[in-house]
C-alpha cells in the first residue's frame, strides 16, 4: 500500500440519510455558510423524468463548499429516516464556532441542544439538526 500523499484517495462525499434532503440541504449549507442547494434546468429535466416535479421532492441533494479540498455533502432520502431517530449516529459532524452567539445561530436554524460540555478551553454543545442527527459545535 503506497503512502505517498500524491496518490492518497480524496474524500469526495459524506452522505447524510434523512427523510427531506431539500430542507436538510438548506440547514446544513446555512450552518456551514456554503451556497445553498440550486437546481440547472438540466437538473430539473433530470428529476421530471424520474417524475419528480418539485426540486423539494429531489431525493438526493448535495450542498457545496467551493473550497476543492472539502468533500461534498450529500442527502440522500431513505425510508427509514421517516421514523424518529432512536439511536446515537455512527459518525457525527464537529463544526468550529467562535462564540456561544454562534451556537444561537445554528438553534435559529432549526438546531436543538441535546447537551453542553463546557471547559475551560472553551468546550463543545453537542447539538441536533432539524431531524435529529447529532452534531458538536466546538467552541474555541
Amino acid at each position: 500500500m503506497s503512502t505517498d500523499p500524491r496518490r492518497a484517495r480524496r474524500l469526495r462525499d459524506l452522505v447524510i440519510d434523512c427523510a427531506h434532503p431539500a430542507a436538510l440541504a438548506r440547514f446544513w449549507a446555512a450552518a456551514l455558510r456554503w451556497p445553498p442547494p440550486s437546481w440547472t434546468g438540466e437538473d430539473l429535466a433530470a428529476l421530471r423524468a424520474m417524475g419528480v416535479e418539485d426540486p423539494e421532492d429531489d431525493p438526493t441533494v448535495f450542498i457545496v463548499s467551493g473550497d476543492p479540498a472539502l468533500p461534498r455533502l450529500c442527502f440522500q432520502r431513505v425510508p427509514e429516516a421517516a421514523a424518529p431517530k432512536v439511536a446515537k449516529n455512527r459518525l457525527h459532524v464537529d463544526v468550529n464556532v467562535d462564540s456561544e452567539r454562534e451556537v444561537e445561530a445554528l438553534l435559529a436554524l432549526g438546531a436543538t441542544v441535546v447537551e453542553r460540555h463546557p471547559r475551560d478551553d472553551g468546550g463543545w454543545v453537542v447539538l441536533a439538526d432539524p431531524e435529529g442527527n447529532e452534531f458538536c459545535a466546538v467552541l474555541h
